[in-house]
Protein backbone atom coordinates (compact mmCIF):
# COMPACT_ATOMS: atom_id res chain seq x y z
CA UNK A 1 0.00 0.00 0.00
CA UNK A 2 1.75 3.12 -1.37
CA UNK A 3 0.94 6.72 -0.79
CA UNK A 4 -1.71 8.44 -2.82
CA UNK A 5 -1.36 9.59 -6.42
CA UNK A 6 -1.13 12.94 -8.15
CA UNK A 7 -3.17 15.22 -5.86
CA UNK A 8 -6.22 15.62 -4.13
CA UNK A 9 -9.64 13.31 -2.76
CA UNK A 10 -13.28 13.56 -3.71
CA UNK A 11 -16.04 14.37 -1.71
CA UNK A 12 -19.25 13.50 -1.55
CA UNK A 13 -22.26 15.21 0.15
CA UNK A 14 -25.58 14.32 2.36
CA UNK A 15 -29.04 14.68 1.83
CA UNK A 16 -31.15 14.09 5.13
CA UNK A 17 -34.43 15.03 6.79
CA UNK A 18 -37.56 14.52 8.31
CA UNK A 19 -40.02 15.50 10.55
CA UNK A 20 -42.23 12.92 12.49
CA UNK A 21 -42.63 10.46 9.49
CA UNK A 22 -42.06 12.91 6.74
CA UNK A 23 -38.76 13.54 5.15
CA UNK A 24 -36.66 16.60 5.25
CA UNK A 25 -34.33 16.12 2.76
CA UNK A 26 -30.55 17.64 3.56
CA UNK A 27 -27.29 17.27 1.43
CA UNK A 28 -24.33 15.56 3.31
CA UNK A 29 -20.55 15.50 1.86
CA UNK A 30 -17.36 14.17 3.51
CA UNK A 31 -14.02 15.44 3.50
CA UNK A 32 -10.37 13.98 3.15
CA UNK A 33 -7.74 12.92 6.13
CA UNK A 34 -4.62 14.00 7.42
CA UNK A 35 -1.78 15.05 5.21
CA UNK A 36 0.52 12.89 6.94
CA UNK A 37 -1.64 10.14 6.55
CA UNK A 38 -0.58 8.54 2.82
CA UNK A 39 -3.91 7.08 0.64
CA UNK A 40 -3.29 3.57 1.16
CA UNK A 41 -3.15 2.59 -2.79
CA UNK A 42 -1.24 0.21 -4.86
CA UNK A 43 1.32 0.87 -6.52
CA UNK A 44 0.60 3.27 -9.54
CA UNK A 45 -3.14 2.94 -8.59
CA UNK A 46 -4.41 6.60 -8.74
CA UNK A 47 -8.63 6.87 -9.13
CA UNK A 48 -11.53 6.05 -6.75
CA UNK A 49 -14.67 5.71 -7.80
CA UNK A 50 -18.16 6.30 -5.85
CA UNK A 51 -20.40 3.14 -6.29
CA UNK A 52 -23.03 4.84 -5.00
CA UNK A 53 -25.69 2.72 -2.86
CA UNK A 54 -24.60 -0.60 -4.47
CA UNK A 55 -25.05 -3.38 -2.03
CA UNK A 56 -21.93 -4.89 -0.49
CA UNK A 57 -22.81 -8.23 -2.63
CA UNK A 58 -22.41 -6.30 -5.73
CA UNK A 59 -19.35 -4.18 -4.68
CA UNK A 60 -17.44 -7.52 -4.23
CA UNK A 61 -18.18 -8.88 -7.32
CA UNK A 62 -17.23 -5.35 -9.37
CA UNK A 63 -13.94 -4.85 -7.15
CA UNK A 64 -13.16 -8.39 -8.61
CA UNK A 65 -14.30 -8.20 -12.00
CA UNK A 66 -13.23 -4.50 -12.80
CA UNK A 67 -12.04 -2.56 -10.77
CA UNK A 68 -9.19 -4.33 -9.89
CA UNK A 69 -8.28 -5.23 -13.55
CA UNK A 70 -8.98 -2.28 -14.23
CA UNK A 71 -6.31 -0.81 -11.82
CA UNK A 72 -8.23 1.47 -9.65
CA UNK A 73 -7.09 2.61 -6.41
CA UNK A 74 -10.19 2.05 -4.29
CA UNK A 75 -13.95 2.36 -3.70
CA UNK A 76 -15.99 4.61 -1.71
CA UNK A 77 -19.04 2.86 -0.61
CA UNK A 78 -22.49 3.97 1.20
CA UNK A 79 -22.62 4.59 5.01
CA UNK A 80 -22.94 1.20 6.41
CA UNK A 81 -23.91 1.54 9.86
CA UNK A 82 -27.97 1.34 10.89
CA UNK A 83 -29.76 4.03 9.27
CA UNK A 84 -33.18 5.65 9.81
CA UNK A 85 -36.02 3.68 7.55
CA UNK A 86 -37.89 6.29 5.57
CA UNK A 87 -40.98 6.46 3.99
CA UNK A 88 -40.19 6.09 0.31
CA UNK A 89 -36.88 4.76 1.35
CA UNK A 90 -35.24 8.13 -0.18
CA UNK A 91 -31.37 7.91 -0.23
CA UNK A 92 -30.45 10.45 2.12
CA UNK A 93 -32.17 7.72 4.97
CA UNK A 94 -28.29 6.70 4.91
CA UNK A 95 -26.94 9.63 5.72
CA UNK A 96 -29.10 9.20 9.15
CA UNK A 97 -27.76 7.10 11.98
CA UNK A 98 -29.41 5.29 14.46
CA UNK A 99 -26.83 3.05 15.53
CA UNK A 100 -23.30 1.66 14.97
CA UNK A 101 -24.09 -1.34 14.16
CA UNK A 102 -23.06 -2.93 10.37
CA UNK A 103 -26.54 -3.61 8.94
CA UNK A 104 -28.10 -1.33 6.38
CA UNK A 105 -29.59 -1.33 3.40
CA UNK A 106 -26.14 -2.19 1.36
CA UNK A 107 -26.14 -5.70 3.44
CA UNK A 108 -25.22 -7.52 6.80
CA UNK A 109 -22.34 -6.82 8.69
CA UNK A 110 -20.86 -10.69 7.04
CA UNK A 111 -21.63 -8.92 3.92
CA UNK A 112 -19.68 -5.98 4.65
CA UNK A 113 -16.87 -7.48 5.94
CA UNK A 114 -16.68 -10.05 3.08
CA UNK A 115 -17.18 -7.11 0.71
CA UNK A 116 -13.84 -5.17 2.24
CA UNK A 117 -11.89 -8.84 2.07
CA UNK A 118 -12.58 -9.50 -1.71
CA UNK A 119 -12.25 -5.90 -2.68
CA UNK A 120 -8.53 -5.46 -0.99
CA UNK A 121 -7.67 -9.20 -2.32
CA UNK A 122 -8.40 -7.60 -6.01
CA UNK A 123 -6.01 -4.59 -5.05
CA UNK A 124 -9.19 -1.92 -4.02
CA UNK A 125 -8.44 -0.48 -1.11
CA UNK A 126 -12.32 0.31 0.32
CA UNK A 127 -13.34 3.93 1.75
CA UNK A 128 -16.36 3.81 4.14
CA UNK A 129 -18.56 6.84 4.01
CA UNK A 130 -18.59 7.87 7.73
CA UNK A 131 -21.89 9.71 9.39
CA UNK A 132 -20.06 10.99 12.55
CA UNK A 133 -21.88 14.87 13.07
CA UNK A 134 -25.27 13.90 13.55
CA UNK A 135 -28.33 10.66 14.15
CA UNK A 136 -31.47 10.93 12.52
CA UNK A 137 -33.69 13.59 12.00
CA UNK A 138 -35.88 14.63 15.43
CA UNK A 139 -38.63 12.34 15.58
CA UNK A 140 -39.07 8.36 16.46
CA UNK A 141 -38.89 5.51 14.16
CA UNK A 142 -37.28 2.30 13.47
CA UNK A 143 -33.93 1.58 12.26
CA UNK A 144 -32.51 -0.64 9.01
CA UNK A 145 -31.30 -3.06 12.14
CA UNK A 146 -34.65 -2.95 13.86
CA UNK A 147 -33.05 -0.44 16.54
CA UNK A 148 -35.72 1.89 17.72
CA UNK A 149 -35.24 5.69 18.71
CA UNK A 150 -37.15 9.01 19.77
CA UNK A 151 -35.77 12.37 19.68
CA UNK A 152 -32.44 12.70 21.04
CA UNK A 153 -32.76 9.32 22.36
CA UNK A 154 -30.72 6.21 20.59
CA UNK A 155 -30.63 3.17 23.36
CA UNK A 156 -27.33 2.08 24.05
CA UNK A 157 -25.68 4.76 22.24
CA UNK A 158 -26.75 8.27 22.80
CA UNK A 159 -28.98 10.69 24.97
CA UNK A 160 -30.16 14.38 25.23
CA UNK A 161 -26.99 15.08 26.76
CA UNK A 162 -24.97 14.04 24.16
CA UNK A 163 -26.09 16.36 21.61
CA UNK A 164 -25.61 19.94 20.79
CA UNK A 165 -28.73 22.09 21.91
CA UNK A 166 -27.56 25.61 20.50
CA UNK A 167 -30.42 27.30 21.73
CA UNK A 168 -30.67 29.62 18.13
CA UNK A 169 -34.01 30.07 15.78
CA UNK A 170 -36.81 28.42 17.69
CA UNK A 171 -35.44 25.14 16.67
CA UNK A 172 -31.70 25.00 16.73
CA UNK A 173 -31.65 24.37 13.32
CA UNK A 174 -28.45 26.27 11.09
CA UNK A 175 -29.79 29.28 9.40
CA UNK A 176 -26.99 31.77 9.56
CA UNK A 177 -23.97 30.19 7.71
CA UNK A 178 -22.10 33.02 8.36
CA UNK A 179 -21.97 32.10 11.64
CA UNK A 180 -19.22 29.83 12.92
CA UNK A 181 -21.06 28.64 15.68
CA UNK A 182 -24.52 27.66 14.38
CA UNK A 183 -22.60 26.08 11.54
CA UNK A 184 -21.14 23.69 13.83
CA UNK A 185 -23.54 23.64 17.04
CA UNK A 186 -26.48 23.73 15.57
CA UNK A 187 -28.99 20.95 13.25
CA UNK A 188 -27.93 20.66 9.96
CA UNK A 189 -31.77 20.26 8.32
CA UNK A 190 -33.15 18.83 11.35
CA UNK A 191 -30.64 16.30 12.16
CA UNK A 192 -29.74 15.47 15.67
CA UNK A 193 -25.93 17.47 15.96
CA UNK A 194 -23.64 15.11 17.79
CA UNK A 195 -21.37 17.12 20.78
CA UNK A 196 -18.52 16.36 18.84
CA UNK A 197 -16.79 18.19 22.00
CA UNK A 198 -17.58 15.15 24.63
CA UNK A 199 -15.18 12.60 25.59
CA UNK A 200 -18.00 10.30 25.67
CA UNK A 201 -19.13 10.98 21.83
CA UNK A 202 -15.68 11.07 21.03
CA UNK A 203 -14.89 7.57 21.93
CA UNK A 204 -17.93 6.10 20.72
CA UNK A 205 -17.56 7.34 16.92
CA UNK A 206 -13.64 5.97 17.28
CA UNK A 207 -15.24 2.87 18.32
CA UNK A 208 -17.41 2.64 15.61
CA UNK A 209 -14.61 3.85 12.84
CA UNK A 210 -12.79 1.14 14.68
CA UNK A 211 -14.67 -1.46 13.86
CA UNK A 212 -14.44 -0.98 10.72
CA UNK A 213 -10.54 -0.86 10.08
CA UNK A 214 -11.31 -4.03 12.02
CA UNK A 215 -12.76 -5.58 9.31
CA UNK A 216 -9.93 -4.17 7.05
CA UNK A 217 -11.73 -0.57 6.11
CA UNK A 218 -8.77 1.28 4.58
CA UNK A 219 -10.16 4.88 4.69
CA UNK A 220 -13.05 7.33 5.29
CA UNK A 221 -14.73 10.06 3.70
CA UNK A 222 -15.67 12.00 6.62
CA UNK A 223 -19.42 13.46 6.06
CA UNK A 224 -20.33 17.30 6.61
CA UNK A 225 -17.13 17.82 8.24
CA UNK A 226 -18.06 21.27 7.97
CA UNK A 227 -20.31 20.67 10.37
CA UNK A 228 -17.52 19.44 13.30
CA UNK A 229 -14.77 21.79 14.98
CA UNK A 230 -11.67 20.40 13.56
CA UNK A 231 -10.16 19.81 16.61
CA UNK A 232 -13.24 17.40 17.55
CA UNK A 233 -12.14 15.54 14.13
CA UNK A 234 -8.51 15.74 15.20
CA UNK A 235 -9.50 14.03 18.93
CA UNK A 236 -11.46 11.39 17.29
CA UNK A 237 -8.95 10.25 14.62
CA UNK A 238 -5.87 10.45 17.35
CA UNK A 239 -8.46 7.40 19.16
CA UNK A 240 -8.42 5.39 16.17
CA UNK A 241 -5.73 1.91 16.25
CA UNK A 242 -4.26 3.38 13.18
CA UNK A 243 -4.43 7.36 13.33
CA UNK A 244 -2.54 7.16 10.13
CA UNK A 245 -5.33 5.67 8.08
CA UNK A 246 -6.31 7.90 5.24
CA UNK A 247 -9.43 10.18 5.73
CA UNK A 248 -11.04 13.18 2.99
CA UNK A 249 -13.54 15.43 5.05
CA UNK A 250 -16.27 16.66 3.12
CA UNK A 251 -15.98 20.69 3.36
CA UNK A 252 -18.19 22.80 0.85
CA UNK A 253 -16.21 26.23 1.29
CA UNK A 254 -18.44 29.24 0.43
CA UNK A 255 -16.04 32.78 0.49
CA UNK A 256 -18.45 35.05 2.15
CA UNK A 257 -18.62 32.27 4.84
CA UNK A 258 -15.82 31.78 8.16
CA UNK A 259 -15.24 27.77 8.15
CA UNK A 260 -12.36 27.05 5.64
CA UNK A 261 -11.37 23.85 4.07
CA UNK A 262 -7.34 24.99 4.73
CA UNK A 263 -8.47 24.17 8.94
CA UNK A 264 -8.96 20.78 8.03
CA UNK A 265 -5.59 20.06 6.29
CA UNK A 266 -3.82 19.16 9.71
CA UNK A 267 -6.70 16.20 9.69
CA UNK A 268 -6.15 14.75 5.98
CA UNK A 269 -7.59 16.14 2.60
CA UNK A 270 -10.65 17.83 2.07
CA UNK A 271 -13.51 17.66 -0.92
CA UNK A 272 -12.60 20.56 -3.64
CA UNK A 273 -16.08 21.21 -5.27
CA UNK A 274 -14.71 24.55 -6.60
CA UNK A 275 -13.07 22.26 -8.97
CA UNK A 276 -16.52 20.24 -9.71
CA UNK A 277 -18.24 23.55 -10.35
CA UNK A 278 -15.32 24.90 -12.83
CA UNK A 279 -15.41 21.75 -14.35
CA UNK A 280 -18.98 22.10 -14.89
CA UNK A 281 -18.97 25.70 -15.92
CA UNK A 282 -15.58 25.15 -18.38
CA UNK A 283 -17.49 22.32 -20.26
CA UNK A 284 -21.14 23.77 -20.32
CA UNK A 285 -20.56 27.57 -20.76
CA UNK A 286 -16.97 28.27 -21.16
CA UNK A 287 -14.27 27.45 -23.39
CA UNK A 288 -11.79 24.51 -22.85
CA UNK A 289 -8.54 26.64 -24.02
CA UNK A 290 -9.31 28.33 -20.57
CA UNK A 291 -7.93 24.94 -19.10
CA UNK A 292 -4.04 25.50 -19.59
CA UNK A 293 -3.71 26.45 -16.09
CA UNK A 294 -6.40 24.19 -14.39
CA UNK A 295 -5.80 23.61 -10.43
CA UNK A 296 -4.47 25.68 -7.56
CA UNK A 297 -3.76 29.30 -9.68
CA UNK A 298 -7.79 29.13 -10.31
CA UNK A 299 -7.95 29.47 -6.30
CA UNK A 300 -8.30 25.92 -6.02
CA UNK A 301 -6.30 24.24 -2.30
CA UNK A 302 -3.33 22.08 -2.77
CA UNK A 303 -3.48 19.46 -5.36
CA UNK A 304 -2.28 16.87 -2.89
CA UNK A 305 -4.71 17.83 -0.02
CA UNK A 306 -7.49 18.04 -2.87
CA UNK A 307 -9.95 14.98 -3.58
CA UNK A 308 -11.55 16.30 -6.81
CA UNK A 309 -14.84 15.04 -8.99
CA UNK A 310 -16.68 15.99 -11.87
CA UNK A 311 -20.01 15.56 -10.12
CA UNK A 312 -20.70 13.66 -6.82
CA UNK A 313 -23.71 12.29 -5.48
CA UNK A 314 -25.16 15.37 -4.23
CA UNK A 315 -24.51 18.45 -6.52
CA UNK A 316 -25.50 16.12 -9.58
CA UNK A 317 -29.03 16.48 -8.05
CA UNK A 318 -28.68 19.98 -6.93
CA UNK A 319 -27.25 20.40 -3.80
CA UNK A 320 -23.74 20.23 -2.08
CA UNK A 321 -22.21 23.36 -3.16
CA UNK A 322 -24.44 23.86 -6.24
CA UNK A 323 -23.68 25.15 -9.26
CA UNK A 324 -23.75 24.33 -13.14
CA UNK A 325 -22.47 20.75 -12.81
CA UNK A 326 -21.25 18.25 -15.74
CA UNK A 327 -23.63 15.02 -14.69
CA UNK A 328 -24.49 11.59 -16.98
CA UNK A 329 -27.83 13.42 -17.99
CA UNK A 330 -25.50 15.66 -20.56
CA UNK A 331 -24.32 12.39 -22.02
CA UNK A 332 -20.83 12.88 -24.23
CA UNK A 333 -20.26 16.40 -22.66
CA UNK A 334 -19.83 14.08 -19.28
CA UNK A 335 -17.45 11.91 -20.80
CA UNK A 336 -15.17 14.65 -22.09
CA UNK A 337 -15.08 16.33 -19.08
CA UNK A 338 -14.16 13.01 -16.86
CA UNK A 339 -11.56 12.20 -19.82
CA UNK A 340 -10.35 15.60 -19.32
CA UNK A 341 -9.72 15.04 -15.30
CA UNK A 342 -7.88 11.77 -15.86
CA UNK A 343 -5.60 13.32 -17.91
CA UNK A 344 -5.08 16.65 -15.89
CA UNK A 345 -2.52 16.42 -12.70
CA UNK A 346 -4.46 17.38 -9.91
CA UNK A 347 -6.21 16.05 -7.32
CA UNK A 348 -6.95 12.44 -6.43
CA UNK A 349 -9.61 12.06 -9.17
CA UNK A 350 -12.92 10.37 -8.06
CA UNK A 351 -15.31 8.65 -10.36
CA UNK A 352 -18.95 8.50 -9.71
CA UNK A 353 -21.04 5.60 -10.59
CA UNK A 354 -24.85 6.88 -10.21
CA UNK A 355 -28.60 5.30 -11.10
CA UNK A 356 -31.13 6.62 -12.63
CA UNK A 357 -33.31 8.98 -11.01
CA UNK A 358 -36.35 11.57 -11.47
CA UNK A 359 -36.38 13.19 -8.49
CA UNK A 360 -34.08 14.91 -6.14
CA UNK A 361 -34.75 12.14 -3.64
CA UNK A 362 -35.57 9.04 -5.07
CA UNK A 363 -34.07 6.00 -3.92
CA UNK A 364 -31.61 3.51 -6.03
CA UNK A 365 -33.69 0.87 -8.01
CA UNK A 366 -34.97 -1.16 -5.57
CA UNK A 367 -37.47 -4.50 -5.78
CA UNK A 368 -39.74 -2.89 -3.59
CA UNK A 369 -39.22 -0.65 -0.30
CA UNK A 370 -35.47 -0.98 1.23
CA UNK A 371 -34.57 -4.01 -1.30
CA UNK A 372 -31.98 -2.80 -2.92
CA UNK A 373 -31.77 -4.28 -7.08
CA UNK A 374 -28.51 -6.11 -7.52
CA UNK A 375 -26.50 -5.04 -10.19
CA UNK A 376 -24.61 -8.11 -10.96
CA UNK A 377 -27.11 -10.85 -11.99
CA UNK A 378 -26.42 -14.00 -13.29
CA UNK A 379 -22.46 -13.50 -13.34
CA UNK A 380 -23.37 -10.41 -15.46
CA UNK A 381 -23.30 -6.42 -14.46
CA UNK A 382 -26.79 -6.47 -16.14
CA UNK A 383 -28.63 -3.91 -14.27
CA UNK A 384 -25.86 -1.05 -15.90
CA UNK A 385 -28.85 -0.34 -18.09
CA UNK A 386 -30.71 2.50 -19.34
CA UNK A 387 -33.07 2.65 -16.49
CA UNK A 388 -31.76 1.12 -13.21
CA UNK A 389 -27.51 1.43 -12.56
CA UNK A 390 -25.96 3.86 -14.85
CA UNK A 391 -22.54 2.47 -14.46
CA UNK A 392 -20.67 5.71 -15.98
CA UNK A 393 -17.49 4.35 -14.70
CA UNK A 394 -17.74 1.16 -16.87
CA UNK A 395 -17.88 3.31 -20.00
CA UNK A 396 -15.20 2.56 -22.15
CA UNK A 397 -13.51 6.08 -22.30
CA UNK A 398 -13.80 6.58 -18.62
CA UNK A 399 -12.82 3.15 -17.00
CA UNK A 400 -9.66 3.23 -19.68
CA UNK A 401 -8.54 6.55 -18.55
CA UNK A 402 -7.89 5.27 -15.65
CA UNK A 403 -4.63 3.53 -16.94
CA UNK A 404 -3.60 6.79 -18.55
CA UNK A 405 -3.74 8.36 -14.87
CA UNK A 406 -2.30 5.51 -13.19
CA UNK A 407 0.65 5.42 -16.14
CA UNK A 408 1.22 9.10 -15.77
CA UNK A 409 1.64 9.48 -11.99
CA UNK A 410 4.04 12.23 -11.10
CA UNK A 411 4.43 13.92 -14.61
CA UNK A 412 3.75 17.19 -15.23
CA UNK A 413 2.22 19.05 -18.42
CA UNK A 414 3.82 19.82 -21.72
CA UNK A 415 3.19 20.74 -25.26
CA UNK A 416 0.16 22.32 -24.60
CA UNK A 417 -1.73 22.94 -27.67
CA UNK A 418 -5.51 24.68 -27.73
CA UNK A 419 -7.20 26.23 -30.75
CA UNK A 420 -8.51 29.22 -28.99
CA UNK A 421 -11.53 27.38 -28.25
CA UNK A 422 -12.96 24.30 -27.57
CA UNK A 423 -10.07 21.95 -28.70
CA UNK A 424 -7.09 21.49 -26.46
CA UNK A 425 -4.22 19.14 -26.24
CA UNK A 426 -1.30 18.18 -23.76
CA UNK A 427 1.42 15.79 -22.92
CA UNK A 428 2.05 14.41 -19.67
CA UNK A 429 6.03 13.82 -19.74
CA UNK A 430 7.31 10.89 -21.95
CA UNK A 431 4.29 8.79 -20.64
CA UNK A 432 1.31 10.29 -22.00
CA UNK A 433 -0.79 12.33 -24.18
CA UNK A 434 -4.42 13.39 -24.50
CA UNK A 435 -6.65 15.44 -26.69
CA UNK A 436 -10.12 16.69 -25.60
CA UNK A 437 -12.41 18.05 -28.50
CA UNK A 438 -15.69 19.52 -27.58
CA UNK A 439 -16.28 21.59 -30.76
CA UNK A 440 -18.78 20.43 -33.18
CA UNK A 441 -16.55 19.26 -36.03
CA UNK A 442 -13.52 16.92 -36.03
CA UNK A 443 -10.04 18.36 -35.57
CA UNK A 444 -7.54 16.89 -37.99
CA UNK A 445 -4.05 18.04 -37.82
CA UNK A 446 -0.51 16.47 -36.76
CA UNK A 447 -0.03 16.69 -33.20
CA UNK A 448 3.29 17.27 -31.07
CA UNK A 449 4.04 14.57 -28.13
CA UNK A 450 7.10 13.77 -25.90
CA UNK A 451 6.26 10.05 -26.39
CA UNK A 452 8.88 7.82 -27.77
CA UNK A 453 8.30 6.47 -31.36
CA UNK A 454 5.92 3.41 -31.86
CA UNK A 455 2.33 2.13 -32.08
CA UNK A 456 -0.25 3.25 -29.96
CA UNK A 457 -3.59 2.48 -28.81
CA UNK A 458 -6.11 5.61 -28.29
CA UNK A 459 -7.45 4.03 -24.79
CA UNK A 460 -10.28 6.19 -25.37
CA UNK A 461 -11.77 4.12 -27.89
CA UNK A 462 -10.53 0.40 -26.57
CA UNK A 463 -7.85 -0.86 -24.76
CA UNK A 464 -4.37 -2.57 -25.79
CA UNK A 465 -4.98 -6.56 -26.09
CA UNK A 466 -3.61 -9.12 -23.93
CA UNK A 467 -0.54 -9.91 -26.02
CA UNK A 468 0.04 -6.30 -26.63
CA UNK A 469 0.09 -6.88 -30.37
CA UNK A 470 -3.29 -4.95 -31.52
CA UNK A 471 -5.90 -2.14 -30.51
CA UNK A 472 -9.36 -3.25 -29.65
CA UNK A 473 -9.77 0.29 -30.59
CA UNK A 474 -8.02 2.57 -32.92
CA UNK A 475 -4.55 2.75 -32.81
CA UNK A 476 -1.68 5.85 -34.00
CA UNK A 477 1.71 5.83 -35.26
CA UNK A 478 4.18 8.12 -33.34
CA UNK A 479 6.77 8.90 -34.95
CA UNK A 480 10.52 9.55 -34.04
CA UNK A 481 9.53 12.91 -33.76
CA UNK A 482 6.99 12.51 -31.30
CA UNK A 483 4.77 13.68 -33.85
CA UNK A 484 1.77 11.92 -35.21
CA UNK A 485 -1.46 12.84 -37.63
CA UNK A 486 -4.86 11.84 -36.71
CA UNK A 487 -8.25 13.19 -36.61
CA UNK A 488 -10.06 13.56 -33.11
CA UNK A 489 -14.43 13.47 -34.01
CA UNK A 490 -16.66 16.23 -32.59
CA UNK A 491 -17.29 16.04 -29.15
CA UNK A 492 -14.77 13.07 -28.46
CA UNK A 493 -11.23 12.82 -27.12
CA UNK A 494 -8.27 10.45 -27.97
CA UNK A 495 -5.69 9.19 -25.02
CA UNK A 496 -2.12 7.54 -25.59
CA UNK A 497 0.18 6.49 -23.00
CA UNK A 498 3.27 4.23 -22.24
CA UNK A 499 0.79 1.30 -21.26
CA UNK A 500 -0.88 1.21 -24.11
CA UNK A 501 2.12 0.89 -26.76
CA UNK A 502 2.27 -2.11 -28.86
CA UNK A 503 5.15 -4.70 -28.55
Amino acid sequence: MLAKPDGPHSSTARWAGALAGAALAVSAVVAPAAPAAEAAVTTNRSVLVHLFEWKWTDVALECERFLGPKGFAAVQVSPPQEHAVVAGAPWYQRYQPVSYKIESRGGTRAQFADMVRRCNAAGVDVYADAVVNHMTGVYSGTGSAGTSFTPYAYPGTYQSWDFHHCGRNGNDDIVDYGDRYEVQNCELANLADLDTGSPYVRDRLAGYLNDLLSLGVDGFRIDAAKHMDTNDIASIRSRLSNPNVYIYQEVIEAANEPVKASEYFSNGDVTEFKYSTEIGRVFKTGQLSWLSGFGESWGFMRSDLAEVFVDNHDNQRGHGGGGNVVTHKDGQLYDLANYFMLAWPYGYPQVMSSYHFTSHDQGPPSYGGNTTRDVWVNGSPSGCNSTEWVCEHRRTGISNMVSFRNATVGTGVSNWWSNGYQAIAFSRGTKGYAVVNKENFAVNRTWQTSLPAGTYCDVITGDINSTRTGCLGRSVVVNSSGQFTAGVGAVQGLALHAGARLN
